[in-house]
C-alpha cells in the first residue's frame, strides 16, 4: 500500500478492534468500519472512516484485533484538487490513490477530520482525525 498517514501527536490512544485474519494491514492505513465494531483498509470515497492503523497487521497471523487511532494529528497525502486549511476531509481512494484525501463537498457524509493546513494535488498536509457522520458546512 502507499501514502500510509504519520502520526504526529496523538490525542487520544489507540483502541482495539476487530479486523480479519486474512487481511493485512499497514501501519499508518486510514481504516473503514463495519458492523460489528471491525475494520478494514478503505477503498472507496467517503468511506465510513474508524480511524488509522496504529500497528501493523501481517495477512494470516492468527490475529483479529488491532489497535486503531480514532483522533489525532497526522500528515497525511491529499489528492482531487488539494485542500485548504480548516476544510473537512474525505477518503478519496476509488478514484484516488490509497490512502488519499479529498475536500469534502458541503453536506457530505462521513467526514475523515479537517485540514490544518493549505496543500495542492499530490502532496502531503497535516490532518486532523476526528471522523462523523455529516458535515454541515
Amino acid at each position: 500500500m502507499a501514502l500510509e498517514t504519520t502520526l504526529i501527536h496523538e490525542l487520544e490512544p489507540p483502541v482495539p478492534m476487530t479486523c480479519a485474519n486474512g487481511t493485512g494491514i499497514e501501519k499508518g492505513a486510514i481504516l473503514i468500519l463495519s458492523d460489528p465494531n471491525t475494520v478494514a483498509v478503505t477503498s472507496g470515497d467517503t468511506d465510513a472512516v474508524a480511524g488509522i492503523a496504529a500497528e501493523e497487521k501481517i495477512a494470516s497471523d492468527g490475529k483479529t484485533k488491532i489497535a486503531v487511532y480514532k483522533r489525532g494529528i497526522f500528515k497525511a497525502a491529499i489528492g482531487a484538487g488539494g485542500c485548504t486549511a480548516g476544510e473537512a476531509l474525505i477518503t478519496d481512494t476509488a478514484t484516488g490513490a490509497a490512502n488519499e484525501l479529498a475536500k469534502a463537498d458541503v453536506n457530505s457524509e462521513n467526514i475523515f477530520g479537517r485540514a490544518l493546513e493549505t496543500a495542492s494535488d499530490g502532496h502531503t498536509a497535516l490532518v486532523e482525525l476526528n471522523p462523523f457522520t455529516v458535515n454541515l458546512a
